[in-house]
């Protein structure tokens, strides 16, 4: 929240037009947010005077609480919102995705930049945006204006964010063109890196570092601050396209020359295990590294060769999904109890569907962190292995040897497994050995590509299985969606559009709810009004009336219905219930969730 104020102006020296801590407490104090004491001993302490830090920085570093309600510690935002308001200006909170890094970087000097602590944030025909925390500092305005033959307009901006991405840009501008000059991208360069890449650890970024080296590191630094999910590094015949998906949409993030995303690429290849001289066949790998905070997050490697050159995914797996409960995932309570009896079970199969991406793999790895204890013993089969856990035995496939879903499924089979983990369910062969395994007295989770849970069923006849072991052994099914949730700081809540509640719950009967959440934006979601994302979903416990119509030629609508008198809520219920609950919108749920089959 913005601290306001009852003066237009700071009043400071004419001479010395550069903020400075006792101005900026004398102000704070006249406004009523500090106490005079407070101030006073923060003014006596010497040892700010010889550190290069700027006195808004100073003042939030000392958690000194507001003496208006409610009394909350003056933040940094707070306070250069504050001075934003003081100088008259407007407050600008930079979002690097929003940025063309390589336009602004090229603008002005790093040591330029520096000297007067300004970053360009914007930049058009006639106008060029500098953010800045030196509102009253002006000696630069003409020197660039007549520089750049451009209008200049500034904005306020915390001072850590201008240093940081003042650093970062030029930096990753400098390594970029530094590549791009240079006529040596041999693999020879970074051949000798271990799998475990430690991020950050190499300081400022230096005209002395490797450039490559330096463009790898940032890129997936940038990429765990901005919560992707994953990274896209797309070569072009002019210019090379980098892009993050967040929250499950794709954003350009920065462009490279098509030499230097080749030697990116070649660099990422070689931390994956991969083959660099292969560039005609796709590729998978995967790559661990260690996060600034120090965490160890998991990247899945993916190439694939286009018209202008290897097409490189990586995939972040964040280590903390495992850890999270059933509720944090989506999960109703009612949804809770259902689920913990499916997979507390000694035996049987249990089965989660939907599309790509819609969250499967989480649901399972949290499912079997909750199930993994010292005596049960938890394997699994996957392709790959998504994510590394101390606590399973973990199997990759390698079709190339003849390891197969269905052979991994028969070694775990001699390795006194409890529960047995399927990567997915993709043949008749492997639904067969996943069988087996449930009638020998194990617990088999897997996953299946269906558009609900009734589907489920019709797939596993369609692929041979015969309907008589499916009745003998599948315990449930869950279907399940990711949606993107409203942004907590900024949604509000105002009547539903009755036209699209009924498009969202009809044929069912959901009552209309007094009011719905709708997306503002704000600094915090990127004015998307949307923050992460929740699953909502589809649970069938397969009960002796539902076993009864398991048959060869098994009705899915008559399946759907007696599923739905039984109590499972379909899809589009459990997303009316997460939107009456102001979690998500009905536009979003109808872009994810099917329509109902009668």
């Amino acid at each position: 929240m913005a601290l306001s104020v009852s003066k237009p102006r700071l009043v400071l020296d004419p001479r010395e037009p550069r903020l400075h801590l006792k101005g900026l407490l004398d102000a704070l104090v006249e406004d009523g947010y500090l106490d005079p004491a407070e101030t006073a001993k923060l003014n006596t302490r010497g040892r700010w005077q010889n550190q290069d830090l700027h006195p808004l920085v100073i003042i939030a570093n000392q958690k000194l609480r507001s003496c208006k309600p409610p009394h909350r510690p003056l933040s940094l935002e707070g306070l250069t919102q504050w001075l934003s308001t003081h100088a008259g200006m407007e407050y600008f909170r930079i979002d690097p995705l929003k940025l063309d890094v390589a336009s602004v970087a090229g603008l002005v000097s790093y040591a330029y930049a520096y000297r007067y602590r300004i970053l360009p944030v914007a930049i058009d025909a006639t106008t060029v945006t500098f953010a800045t925390a030196e509102p009253f500092l002006e000696d630069w305005i003409p020197d660039l204006r007549n520089l750049l033959r451009r209008d200049i307009r500034r904005v306020v901006t915390n001072p850590l964010d201008i240093n940081r991405y003042l650093l970062e840009f030029h930096g990753l501008s400098r390594s970029v063109m530094k590549s791009e000059k240079s006529d040596d991208h041999r693999d020879s360069d970074i051949l000798n890196f271990e799998q475990l890449l430690e991020l950050g650890q190499a300081g400022e970024l230096g005209a002395d570092d490797k450039p490559i080296v330096q463009i790898v590191d940032w890129l997936l630094q940038y990429a765990f601050e901005q919560r992707a999910s994953d990274i896209h590094m797309e070569p072009r015949r002019e210019q090379g396209q980098v892009r993050f998906r967040i929250d499950g949409v794709l954003h350009p993030v920065y462009q490279m020359p098509p030499s230097v995303m080749r030697a990116v690429t070649s660099r990422i290849k070689i931390l994956g295990r991969m083959d660099v001289a292969e560039k005609r066949r796709p590729q998978d790998g995967r790559l661990k590294t260690r996060a600034p905070a120090g965490r160890e997050v998991e990247l899945r490697l993916s190439t694939m060769p286009t018209a202008f050159g290897e097409k490189c995914v990586m995939r972040i797996f964040d280590p903390d999904i495992v850890v999270k409960s059933f509720p944090q995932l989506g999960f109703a309570p009612t949804e809770v109890e259902t689920w913990r009896r499916l997979v507390e079970r000694p035996h049987g199969i249990v089965l989660v569907t939907g599309p790509t991406g819609s969250g499967k793999t989480t649901t399972l790895y949290s499912t079997l962190k909750y199930l993994a204890r010292p005596e049960i013993n938890v394997c699994t089969v996957e392709d790959p292995i998504e994510l590394i856990a101390p606590e399973f035995n973990q199997m990759q496939v390698h079709p190339a040897i003849d390891l197969t879903f269905a052979a991994g499924i028969r070694t775990l089979m001699r390795q006194d497994p409890d529960i047995i983990m399927v990567g997915e369910i993709r043949d008749l062969e492997t639904a067969q050995m996943a069988i087996q395994a449930s009638l020998t007295g194990h617990l088999v989770l897997s996953t299946l590509h269906t558009n609900d849970a009734p589907s489920a069923i019709t797939r596993l006849l369609d692929i041979g299985v015969p309907h008589y072991l499916l009745q003998g052994t599948l315990a449930g099914v869950v279907a399940q969606r990711l949606v993107r949730t409203l942004c907590p700081h900024c949604k509000e809540r105002c009547p539903p559009d009755e036209v699209q509640w009924e498009l969202l719950t009809q044929p069912f009967q959901v009552p209309l709810p007094e009011t719905v959440a709708h997306p503002r934006g704000c600094v915090e979601c990127r004015h998307s009004g949307f923050l992460g994302r929740t699953a909502i979903y589809e649970m069938m416990p397969l009960s002796q009336a539902l076993r009864k119509l398991l048959r060869p030629d098994t009705d899915t609508t008559e399946l759907r219905a007696q599923a739905t008198r039984e109590g499972m809520r379909p899809l589009r219920v459990g997303a009316a219930h997460q939107v009456a609950a102001g979690l998500t919108t009905v536009d979003e749920v109808l872009k994810v969730v099917p329509p109902v089959e009668t």
